[in-house]
């Protein structure tokens, strides 16, 4: 559905994004993850036509979408800074997206008021942060487009409405095949909502995995031994971070589980476990790999 060919992006003499190459299928819903600075943003642009690549191509359905107003019209972005028309009105406002959107409906725009509870009629620069998020959600979920692309976009909901805008998302990806892309910081969100995940930082991607394929790959364990920890046996283990607590050894580990588990019981183990990572505690320490500095994060 979305291909990334190789693009490079520059800004005087920062180069922002470094020859990414990233393939998102048709009806999934992809979280970008990075670092403050890493060129998300920037990156969530040239998907959405507002910035040329300065090499390399980014398509949809197999046609470029940089002054493509064939794609354009089927592509929503919603950014992190909301931009409404001066003084416009909800209705003013859906009244332009059904001027330019050709895939707009009315029927579902008059359904929707009943999930967003705002008046049509007020002036948007006067409503509340949150109510403006609701508003752009509104009406972006009145165009019906093919792909979604948002930035930071619950940022300002109260937990309802937050959970609202995910069934909704979910929604149109089961029922419609809508191609989402979503970068947070709040990553327990993403991590409710993706299915897919790459990590950015400094310009270049770093991994781009199914989200449950990530989570297989890494474990955190602890464990724990009589007469104390045996020295070799961190050597035939893929270790990302380790900590000792006491005479309770917590590590960080690449590999697969039961490979892993077969490994450490060979020691005669008191303690051992292998505890669920979220995603938060994933990038953690993938940022920790390329000297995004970490110490004593284990919870």
């Amino acid at each position: 559905m979305i291909e990334i060919i190789n693009i490079g992006k520059e800004f005087d003499d920062l180069e922002a994004i470094k020859g990414i190459n990233m393939h998102i299928q048709k009806g999934s819903i992809y979280g970008l993850l990075g670092s403050n600075g890493a060129g998300k943003t920037t990156l969530l642009k040239m998907i959405a036509g507002i910035y040329r690549p300065d090499r390399g191509t980014v398509k949809i359905s197999r046609e470029p979408v940089f002054e493509n107003p064939n794609i354009k019209k089927r592509v929503l972005f919603l950014p992190d800074a909301l931009y409404f028309f001066p003084h416009a009105t909800i209705r003013q406002m859906a009244d332009f997206y059904k001027s330019i959107y050709p895939s707009w409906s009315e029927e579902r725009f008059a359904r929707l008021q009943d999930v967003f509870p705002l008046d049509l009629h007020k002036k948007i620069h006067r409503m509340s942060k949150g109510m403006q998020r609701q508003a752009a959600f509104w009406l972006a979920f009145s165009v019906m487009p093919d792909v979604l692309i948002l930035d930071e976009p619950l940022d300002g909901l109260d937990a309802v409405m937050r959970q609202k805008v995910k069934n909704l998302l979910v929604q149109d990806v089961a029922e419609r095949e809508m191609t989402v892309v979503i970068s947070s910081h709040n990553l327990r969100e993403v991590e409710d909502l993706c299915d897919h995940i790459g990590i950015l930082h400094q310009g270049e991607l770093l991994i781009e995995k199914e989200l449950d394929d990530l989570k297989a790959d890494v474990h955190k364990i602890q464990v724990a031994f009589h007469g104390g920890i045996p020295a070799r046996i961190l050597n035939g283990l893929e270790i990302v971070y380790q900590e000792q607590r006491g005479s309770v050894l917590l590590c960080i580990v690449r590999g697969n589980k039961e490979q892993i588990i077969s490994y450490i019981n060979k020691f005669e183990p008191v303690i051992f476990d292998v505890l669920p990572l979220t995603l938060e505690e994933i990038f953690i320490y993938e940022m920790g790999d390329v000297g995004y500095a970490f110490e004593n994060i284990i919870v």
